[in-house]
């Protein structure tokens, strides 16, 4: 037999009766999913800055660098909505590496589902307590949505998962903003059709059961730069790039034109040490077109408390990334800061 079945996974209402939200704690999610989708729809002009770990690995540093972004976010409050990415599973192109808090709650030890969800949903509570502010995930797995729903105010479908069908119509199902990457060879149209799927009602098996939707109007997209097929990364941030995906949303029956730009993977060639830089090059753009302007609604970074990267080991560097390097602290506080001086 090609599976061995090790244990029975509990339900999404079993997690979430014995990890439940306070209702202060319920009120800040439904004012926080306000704000995010007048942003995206145009409603309020402010920028999302979705900013945090490439993997949160640890809770401990993870909501110590959240805490942080708090007192910033009352600075810039009226210019910027700070959206922390509490990403608690990693992707991995060949299936090796670190897969996230959800699979393995210790990166030392040997994965544990179980304990992942628990773990997962637990940094997400204590995350939204610690900063007052409700966090950004990754949906690599479209079961995990019942487990955090209640959670979420942002998610992310990634560049491998945008051209599945189950992803798509999933997020047909999310009331909350839903950004879909390119796929790593930069087609637009595949990103573009798959908001359009996401944005459109659906009837399909999800969990077990059969489902209808109604269709997710916040679905929108992310650009994230691409792969050639020579291996060399193609950058999607500049000017051109922004104008061109302005005319195709034209050319398409989509709600809402909207964009967040992803400062890092192939738009930075890798470089983490690029994200201030790109940034500032999309804000400017935002700044001399209205279309762009209109258009580009945030900026991804990928930061945590100390900048680069790091291996698993028993001696790891407290609030350092063990996936992508990361931006260190002050380089993303200032670039926060600078988010907003820019968006006037």
């Amino acid at each position: 037999m090609s599976f061995t079945y090790l244990k029975k996974m509990p339900t999404p209402a079993e997690i979430k009766d014995e990890y439940g939200l306070r209702p202060e704690l319920v009120a800040l999610k439904e004012e926080r999913d306000r704000q995010i989708s007048d942003i995206i729809t145009g409603k309020d002009d402010r920028v999302l800055a979705i900013i945090g770990p490439c993997s949160a690995d640890r809770e401990d540093a993870v909501c110590e660098y959240v805490s942080r972004l708090a007192p910033v976010q009352e600075a810039i409050k009226d210019r910027v909505l700070i959206v922390p990415r509490v990403y608690t599973n990693k992707p991995r192109t060949t299936g090796d590496g670190y897969k996230g808090i959800a699979s393995q709650p210790d990166p030392t030890k040997a994965p544990d589902m179980v304990e992942g969800l628990i773990a997962m949903r637990q940094l997400h509570i204590r995350a939204m307590e610690a900063c007052q502010m409700t966090c950004a995930d990754e949906m690599l797995y479209p079961e995990n949505w019942g487990y955090v729903e209640d959670l979420l105010s942002y998610v992310a479908i990634g560049a491998r998962s945008v051209e599945d069908q189950h992803h798509r119509l999933t997020v047909s199902g999310f009331d909350v903003a839903s950004g879909m990457k390119n796929p790593t060879s930069g087609d637009f149209a595949v990103m573009l059709n798959s908001v359009y799927a996401a944005q459109h009602p659906h009837h399909f098996t999800f969990s077990g059961y059969e489902v209808r939707t109604t269709g997710n109007p916040l679905a929108h997209t992310i650009l994230r730069g691409a792969v050639s097929k020579h291996g060399n990364s193609v950058q999607n941030y500049h000017y051109e790039d922004l104008m061109r995906l302005c005319n195709m949303y034209r050319e398409m029956d989509l709600l809402y034109p909207a964009a967040i730009v992803d400062a890092n993977h192939s738009n930075s060639n890798k470089d983490f040490r690029q994200q201030p830089r790109i940034v500032r090059e999309v804000m400017m753009s935002r700044q001399f077109s209205p279309d762009i302007r209109q258009l580009v609604k945030g900026i991804m970074i990928e930061s945590y408390l100390v900048e680069g990267s790091q291996k698993i080991s028993d001696h790891q560097v407290y609030g350092q990334s063990i996936t992508d390097p990361c931006l260190g602290w002050e380089d993303s506080e200032k670039l926060l800061y600078d988010i907003a001086e820019m968006n006037r």
